[in-house]
């Protein structure tokens, strides 16, 4: 393994996080706050460790394969949630750093889940930084590093397959460096759009930029203990719609940026992803109806805020819907576990997968009816190859697998089913809250150090899509050959 090329990838990112610590100081500076004085500390010393790893690893620095760059992502979104959660324990704010890491592992993977029960007596800056993280992990911390730092493109495609998520990694133009530069046009241009929507209905700027960060990112860090149901009926709408925006695969608005409108409409998992978010949301209006007095309008209004929320693994609420008939639950759970379309800043195990699994599913029964039939996997028109689907099928083994040891690890705690496998699929598929205890109206502190770390964990595997935090874990991968 070239060890120099690691470390001179999280020197990068520890320079990174260094910079974009000054801002949540900028809030404090704004506030007069003087936790403040903990973000200067700790960029300065991950300042200091980056530029030394910088210059450590960017001496005699050799090509970058697969394997380093695994390592390299999954070692980057570590350490970058390591140091992130300084400042919350330096503060005193969660003094406890295993809270503090669970915390800043949940903002950085965009899932949301707290260990808060109240966020409002938090300084603004500690606020700030929650709500950010969400933007910075949303895209993926390396598509940022790549699109300002040079790199080559044949080292560069090692990082972005390894952080993006999806079953298949296309470029958008020859160059990785340009379609990193692309991809974070758009998601900075949708997000200065939601923030500009925000301001136009009637919004105070941090709360637009904090909720927009959160949104952008499908993050779902609240800045009011009550998440988004104080806010109002036009700010809610706005995010239901933006919600789902960020849950589109980026390269169709490439693609509508382009004026190739026919790629756009055709693409297969961009209609699934439609009509599941249309079905969805209307079976729950009918079925929560009679909680609001049959009134059509309410249920549908928040039952979209909810499915797109959900599917998109945002995790903003506006009603607690653990309360909801248990129809309207059970399809939210399978909400959780479907997730966004790949490509997007969304969790889950993704709609393309889900397409590929049923169409293979399908295929093998007509091969068992008709033996001699001949039925090639398609989507978007063209054939899936049968190594694409072989990668498939065993992503979701794993990821069933892992799951249900995790859900095995979780119920040493003792709490009951719906909690328990809840939160693992909250924290997997990088969700937020669950149901039960970890639902809307609870949070995830009561869980033991075990259990919190088991989490962690889920957080960073669904985040990474597996096989990054595998490859780390993996012993033969630091064996001398």
């Amino acid at each position: 393994m070239n060890k120099r090329v690691v470390v001179y990838v999280l020197g990068a990112v520890l320079l990174i996080e260094a910079a974009l610590m000054l801002l949540p100081l900028l809030v404090a500076v704004i506030y007069r706050e003087k936790n403040g004085w903990d973000f200067l500390w700790v960029l300065l010393g991950a300042a200091v460790l980056g530029a030394l790893a910088l210059g450590l690893g960017g001496r005699k620095r050799s090509a970058m394969y697969a394997k380093e760059g695994l390592i390299a992502v999954a070692l980057s979104w570590i350490v970058l949630s390591l140091v992130g959660a300084l400042p919350f324990t330096l503060s005193g704010q969660i003094p406890f750093y295993l809270d503090a890491v669970f915390e800043m592992i949940s903002g950085f993977t965009t899932t949301g889940s707290s260990i808060l029960p109240a966020v409002e007596p938090l300084d603004r800056c500690m606020l700030f930084w929650r709500s950010l993280s969400h933007w910075i992990g949303g895209m993926g911390i390396l598509v940022f590093m790549l699109a300002i730092v040079r790199m080559d493109g044949g080292q560069a495609i090692h990082l972005l397959r390894a952080e993006s998520p999806g079953p298949t990694v296309s470029k958008m133009v020859p160059r990785m460096v340009d379609s990193s530069k692309i991809l974070y046009g758009i998601y900075f241009g949708l997000t200065v759009v939601q923030i500009l929507l925000y301001l136009a209905g009637g919004d105070p700027l941090f709360d637009s930029l904090c909720n927009a960060f959160g949104t952008a990112g499908t993050g779902g860090f609240a800045i009011r203990n009550d998440s988004f149901a104080s806010y109002s009926a036009y700010t809610q709408t706005v995010t239901t719609i933006f919600m789902a925006l960020f849950g589109v695969n980026f390269s169709i608005y490439f693609f509508l940026l382009r004026r190739k409108f026919d790629l756009a409409w055709k693409n297969t998992e961009l209609r699934w992803y439609v009509s599941i978010i249309v079905l969805s949301t209307l079976l729950i209006t009918f079925n929560i109806r009679p909680l609001y007095h049959g009134d059509f309008g309410y249920s549908l209004h928040h039952a979209a805020f909810t499915v797109s929320s959900v599917i998109t693994t945002t995790g903003y609420g506006t009603e607690n819907f653990d309360l909801w008939p248990e129809f309207s639950r059970v399809i939210l759970a399978l909400l959780m576990i479907v997730g966004a379309s790949a490509g997007s800043t969304g969790g889950g195990l993704k709609v393309s997968r889900v397409v590929i699994l049923m169409r293979a599913a399908k295929a093998e029964l007509r091969k068992i009816l008709h033996p001699h039939t001949v039925k090639v996997i398609t989507v978007d028109g063209k054939p899936v190859s049968g190594e694409t689907v072989r990668a498939v099928s065993t992503y979701f083994i794993l990821y069933v697998l892992i799951a249900a040891a995790s859900v095995l690890l979780v119920s040493l705690d003792g709490y009951d089913g719906s909690t328990t496998l809840t939160a693992v699929l909250a924290t997997f598929n990088n969700i937020g809250p669950g149901l039960g205890l970890c639902g809307p109206a609870g949070n995830f502190a009561f869980f033991s150090p075990l259990a919190k770390v088991v989490l962690c964990i889920d957080m960073l595997l669904g985040r990474l899509e597996l096989y990054p935090m595998l490859v780390l874990l993996m012993p033969s991968t630091w064996r001398k050959k």
